[in-house]
C-alpha cells in the first residue's frame, strides 16, 4: 500500500475532528449571541421600568410603591450583572473554540498537502516505472530482422 494510502484514514480523523471543532464554535457562537439577545432585553426592560417609575414621580408615590420599586430594581440589575458574566463566559468558550477549530484546520491542510505530494511523488515514480518499460521492450525484443 503506497504512502498516499496509508494516510487517508489520518486525514479522514483530522477532517472530523475540523468539522466537530466547527460545530461546536458554531455552538458557541450561537450561545454567546442568544445570551447577548437575554441581556439587551433585560436593560430594555429595566430602561422602560425606570421610566414608568419616572412617569409615576410626577404623582404622590406611597413608601411601599418605592420600597417595591427599589427591590424589583435591584432584583433586575442583579439578573443583568449574572447574564452579563454568562455573556462574558461564552466569549471565552467562543474564543477557546475559535482557537480549537483553527488548529484542527491547519492540521488538516497540513495533512490534506503532505497526502497531495505524496499522490504527486506516487504518480512520478509509476511515469517513471512506465517510461523505463518502455524504454526496456525494444531491448527485450532482440535486433530487429530486415
Amino acid at each position: 500500500m503506497n504512502r498516499s494510502r496509508r494516510m487517508e484514514p489520518v486525514v479522514r480523523l483530522a477532517d472530523h475532528r475540523q468539522q466537530d471543532a466547527a460545530r461546536q464554535l458554531g455552538g458557541w457562537q450561537r450561545t454567546l449571541e442568544e445570551r447577548l439577545q437575554r441581556l439587551h432585553e433585560l436593560c430594555d426592560y429595566r430602561d422602560e421600568y425606570a421610566r414608568r417609575f419616572q412617569d409615576q414621580t410626577a404623582g404622590p408615590m406611597t413608601a411601599v410603591s418605592v420600597r417595591d420599586y427599589r427591590v424589583f430594581l435591584e432584583r433586575l440589575n442583579t439578573a443583568i450583572e449574572q447574564q452579563d458574566r454568562l455573556v462574558a463566559a461564552a466569549r471565552e468558550e467562543l474564543e477557546r473554540s475559535r482557537g480549537t477549530w483553527v488548529q484542527a484546520r491547519g492540521r488538516t491542510e497540513v495533512l490534506t498537502r503532505l497526502v497531495e505530494r505524496f499522490q504527486q511523488e506516487e504518480r512520478h515514480e509509476q511515469e517513471r516505472r512506465e517510461q523505463a518499460e518502455q524504454d526496456d521492450r525494444p531491448r527485450r525484443r532482440g535486433p530487429m530482422d530486415p
